[in-house]
Parts: C-alpha cells; structure tokens; sequence
C-alpha cells in the first residue's frame, strides 16, 4: 500500500471509529480523542493480510509468565472479541464501567479494517532470489 493510500485508510478508519462511538452512545458527554479507532483499522486489515504472522505474546497464568509465539488471527481475534464483549458490558451499565475507553470505535475501525483493506492493498509479485538458496 503506498503512503497516501496508507493515510487515506488511516484516517477512513478513524472517522468511521468516531462514527461508530457516537452511534452506540449518541447522548454520551465523554470526550472522544485519540487515534485507537484508527489503528484498530489498520488490525483489522492487518489480520485479513497477515493471519499466520507469528505475535509474540505474553501469558499470564497466576504468579507465572510465560512467552509464546501465537497466530495473529489468534491474537487480534481475541483482542477484537474483548472489545466487543467490554463495549457491550459497558451499553448495559454505562455508569462509568468503561473507565473512558472507547469500546465501539475499536470496533468500528477494526469491522473498517476487514471491509475495506483489500479495496487499498495492492499484492506485490514475488520477486525469486538472484542467487540460489541453499
């Protein structure tokens, strides 16, 4: 994806964020600032073009920790299930239990994501080595 495309999906993906943040609470008195609408459009078409890219990740299980390599499509697929998951908990008791984040515009831009970053990315032929691998 060239650089203009690149900022082009990046602020589509924020606007569409902002756009589903107010849609979900359209009488909310929060302020909505930042950029996580947009870069969670940038995971979602992340994972649509990348689902096998190994993430590392850290794991918590109790006192102990491990880390461990897991499918992007893992990762981002739980992650974008929490956001959905917290959003809703925070429709059905909104008296603060979102702590300020904005649930549904992570989820606007990540649904962007997956719907348009295919329209913008371009695939590059793979160029075979000039020497041969051994």
């Amino acid at each position: 994806m060239s650089r203009p495309r690149f900022a082009l999906f990046y602020l589509l993906g924020g606007i569409v964020a902002l756009a589903a943040q107010v849609a979900a609470g359209p009488n909310s008195t929060d302020p909505t600032l930042g950029a996580s609408g947009a870069i969670a459009a940038v995971l979602g078409g992340y994972i649509l073009l990348y689902p096998r890219a190994r993430v590392l990740t850290l794991v918590f299980i109790i006192l102990f920790f491990t880390v461990i390599e897991l499918p992007a499509l893992v990762v981002l697929g739980l992650w974008f299930i929490q956001q959905a998951v917290f959003g809703a908990v925070g429709l059905t008791n909104p008296t603060g239990a979102g702590g300020g984040v904005a649930f549904f515009a992570h989820v606007g831009g990540f649904v962007f994501g997956l719907a348009t970053i295919k329209l913008l990315a371009t695939r590059r032929k793979q160029v075979p080595p000039r020497y041969p691998v051994y």
